[in-house]
């Protein structure tokens, strides 16, 4: 009898630990742009991500003719975003160049997606004339807005269409007590945690962040950010953190950060087909 006791314990210990390496992921931040392609060919980058265990990624890239690529290599798993880089060199210079705008109109007419982005505007830039129409653009085509910038832009960005749906990239690298007012003034307002580790460390989630995703339970998901071709390396290990981070919370708000508020945001009733 003793021994049935002490196997259950151990199963009980054990189960949240498995429970934790099983979680689904919905990477909320891929890029597979032109640097990575010869280094990476379609067929090994859809490896990485499967090896990686995620249920989904939310791919873009520059040009966009990667993220074709992969979406052609395995429907089941990308889920499409425009990027209105052609190359990554334009991350300057596109808001100050109309071609973008044709760019888009192209491929928006050609394909479909979930999201415009990820882009990077700060500050005024976000009442330029070509911001203006990728707004416009994504309210046409009820297309999510992928916006790495600060509050400002994503103030302006809203005054321009309170109906906005915005996917605030990296959290705007801000701290939660940045982020609050934020996430308080605009329903419409998500964030990926790309790039980011302080929220979660040694498998330990940090009590300011522990807050924050408790009041807001449905507005954050994870994400990787391969900006380089080496990040593509990194997919798996950063699967794997993120589970281990994620086991500290509450099983349905983990769920929720891994692959629920994206698959809400980005799938839904907007889920790519051809």
């Amino acid at each position: 009898m003793r021994l049935v006791l002490a196997l259950t314990a151990a199963l009980l210990l054990v189960r949240p630990a498995a429970a934790a390496e099983e979680l689904p992921i919905f990477d909320a931040h891929i890029h597979y742009s032109h640097d990575a392609w010869d280094m990476l060919p379609p067929d090994e980058a859809i490896a990485v991500l499967r090896k990686a265990g995620l249920r989904k990624a939310l791919v873009s890239s520059s040009s966009d003719d990667g993220t074709q690529k992969l979406y052609d290599a395995a429907p089941d798993l990308i889920v499409p975003e425009l990027r209105p880089y052609r190359t990554r060199g334009e991350l300057s210079t596109w808001l100050r160049d109309p071609t973008v705008i044709q760019h888009l109109e192209s491929r928006l007419a050609r394909y479909k997606y979930v999201g415009i982005g990820e882009f990077h505007v700060f500050g005024a830039d976000a009442d330029l004339p070509v911001m203006r129409r990728v707004v416009e653009l994504a309210k046409q085509y009820g297309l999510v807005l992928h916006l790495h910038g600060d509050a400002e832009a994503i103030d302006r960005v809203f005054a321009q269409d309170p109906a906005a749906r915005i996917l605030w990239a990296h959290s705007g690298f801000d701290r939660p007590d940045k982020l609050r007012p934020m996430l308080s003034k605009y329903a419409n307002l998500w964030a990926d945690l790309a790039v980011r580790s302080e929220h979660g460390s040694g498998g330990k989630v940090d009590p300011e962040w522990r807050r924050l995703f408790m009041d807001f339970p449905d507005r954050f998901m994870v994400g990787t950010d391969t900006y380089t071709p080496e990040r593509w390396y990194y997919v798996a290990e950063h699967a794997a953190w993120s589970r281990a981070w994620l086991n500290d919370l509450p099983r349905d708000l983990a769920e929720k950060l891994a692959y629920r508020n994206a698959e809400a945001l980005l799938l839904g009733e907007r889920a790519p087909s051809r």
